[in-house]
């Protein structure tokens, strides 16, 4: 783990240095987009962060792939695969950057990303092989490539959908990569794997270090954006790592390991290999409700709005740095909650769940009970200054009162 770590730390460092220089080549040659209306931010900012990611991607699996402790992912058959993720990956991130600039309309972003998970399925051979579901296995070629290409494409939209914050993407793929990085690395221990590691292991550590690296200039308020060149890169990668790991295990591995496991722990494990899709659900639930959104109004699918959760959050009264901490929250709860299953009793895990949903959504309703105080003031203050008024401009005219008292 610590070798995993150490790469991780070089993707951190490359991604911050280039993110810096990013940040400046964009302020002095002025390469920006104007302000659109559905933006949150009030000043120009420079979106060649997903190119600074990219290179420390790079500069991490360069970096492992001369070290002898990854040759079983690098080497050993794994070459196809490798380079068919960089060749996606240098392609979602071109097409991301002309996007950016540009604004490329919806089918041609669309077939771009069709075509980076068809290099990932058809020429690197990742490929959904079995489900999550009691170890069901794809017997059609054919349905296997369908079920990855669209997986592949899913994900990374959802990515980019709720890229509309400070900080929010760079921090969720933080969380989320870190959770799926410990649970490969956990439920290869617990399958009696030789080694501790693999490509999704690897995938999702240096994720975490190129997200974290970026997330300085990115963060509140923001001096560089990731754009779609990051988002889809993020997104990208977190399908790769999950297929890599989840498309390729058999729940009841966990069971035949003789790891310690019984029918007791079906669960934790069957919830395990769910855990990118937890993981997953505050931006599934943004695409979801984004896609039903458009085509209810006749609209495409992939056509922008002002219609997010984030937007949805400042409108209810979250500053942007609230409505960030928010969703971190939610990723948090689940994907730490998912692997409580694999570490500790089960009453343990659903319940800080349980609670941790409860604060979440006590967190997120917050401004609508600080909305309806104010509004009880507002509504409270005329009446009071009626009242006042009144008893100004006649202190003594009340009942009980003498014509004595009224004459004086």
């Amino acid at each position: 783990m610590i070798v995993t770590l150490l790469v991780a730390l070089v993707g951190a460092a490359v991604s911050f240095l280039m993110s810096i220089v990013m940040w400046r080549v964009g302020i002095r040659f002025k390469l920006y987009p104007a302000i659109r209306a559905r933006d949150v931010h009030t000043r120009p900012t420079p979106r060649l962060g997903g190119v600074a990611m990219f290179t420390g991607l790079l500069a991490a699996l360069l970096l492992a792939s001369q070290i002898s402790y990854f040759a079983p992912v690098f080497y050993q058959g794994r070459e196809p695969q490798i380079i068919s993720i960089l060749c996606a990956a240098t392609l979602i991130v071109v097409m991301g950057v002309l996007d950016d600039f540009f604004d490329l309309d919806w089918t041609t972003k669309l077939i771009g990303q069709v075509i980076a998970a068809g290099v990932l399925a058809w020429v690197g051979g990742l490929q959904l092989d079995s489900l999550p579901i009691g170890g069901v296995t794809i017997t059609s070629t054919w349905s296997s490539l369908a079920l990855t290409l669209i997986t592949i494409v899913v994900v990374m939209n959802m990515m980019n959908f709720i890229d509309g914050l400070d900080g929010l993407v760079a921090g969720i793929a933080i969380i989320a990569n870190g959770a799926f990085f410990l649970y490969s690395y956990m439920a290869l221990q617990a399958s009696g794997s030789a080694y501790y590691f693999s490509l999704g292991t690897l995938i999702s550590a240096v994720m975490c270090g190129v997200c974290l690296g970026f997330l300085p200039l990115n963060w509140h308020p923001a001096r560089l954006f990731m754009g779609d060149a990051g988002s889809l890169l993020v997104g990208l990668m977190f399908a790769v790592a999950s297929i890599s790991v989840t498309g390729s295990m058999d729940p009841t591995t966990f069971l035949k390991a003789g790891g310690g496991f019984s029918r007791a722990h079906y669960a934790p494990a069957f919830t395990l290999l769910l855990l990118p899709v937890a993981i997953m659900i505050v931006p599934g639930l943004d695409f979801a409700l984004a896609v039903v959104r458009r085509i209810a109004a006749g609209k495409s699918p992939f056509s922008a709005d002002r219609k997010h959760l984030h937007h949805r959050l400042l409108d209810m009264g979250h500053t942007r740095l609230h409505a960030t901490l928010i969703f971190y929250a939610w990723t948090a709860v689940i994907s730490v909650g998912s692997l409580l299953f694999f570490v500790a009793d089960q009453v343990v895990a659903w319940s800080f769940i349980g609670g941790g949903l409860v604060v979440c959504a006590l967190a997120t309703l917050a401004p609508l009970s600080h909305r309806k105080r104010r509004e009880y003031q507002v509504q409270a203050k005329p009446l009071a200054s009626t009242t006042t008024e009144i008893a100004v401009l006649d202190p003594l005219d009340r009942a009980g009162a003498t014509p004595k008292e009224r004459s004086a």
